[in-house]
């Protein structure tokens, strides 16, 4: 499926192609909530990044967030994710990861082309989740501290959600 985004002043539209298009999964993580989430969260999807095509490049500026260095506790690093996002209006775009060079993952918020609409909704990253942030216990709502061992592509696989 090709998705086609933007940021909100214009400045940067882009498209990629998905074979994972469905917003499922909700992260509440404290670098998602301060630079994406409006709801406590930021929802991604998955993009092939081979297929990426940009107009506005120029506007992107790229934040690589302060993390817990795994090697020496007590230590920040900078993340090898990198989260792109319009210099004009701040839109959040998509995050791209050396460690996984093949695919993108967009802010389904940035994305403009009509989304399939999930019928499961899992939340990740509750460890990290904002006090004030209500996180629903639906029936249709899985709930994880951290991350789940499903991968994004598994997920709509299980589902049977793969777009050709």
């Amino acid at each position: 499926m090709m998705l086609r985004g933007s940021c909100h002043c214009g400045a940067v539209t882009f498209q990629v192609e998905s074979r994972a298009p469905v917003p499922y999964l909700r992260c509440y993580c404290s670098i998602c909530r301060k630079t994406q989430g409006g709801g406590g969260f930021s929802i991604n999807i998955m993009g092939q990044a081979g297929s990426l095509r940009v107009n506005g490049r120029g506007n992107i500026g790229v934040y690589r967030a302060l993390v817990e260095d795994e090697k020496r506790p007590g230590r920040k690093i900078k993340s090898p994710a990198r989260r792109h996002f319009c210099r004009k209006c701040g839109s959040g775009l998509w995050v791209a990861d050396p460690r996984w060079p093949r695919w993108i993952y967009p802010f389904a918020s940035a994305i403009d082309t009509p989304l399939p609409k999930a019928e499961e909704r899992v939340h990740v990253m509750l460890d990290s989740a904002a006090n004030w942030v209500g996180i629903p216990r639906g029936a249709r709502d899985i709930r994880f501290p951290e991350y789940p061992d499903e991968s994004i592509i598994d997920w709509h696989k299980r589902h049977d959600l793969t777009a050709p």
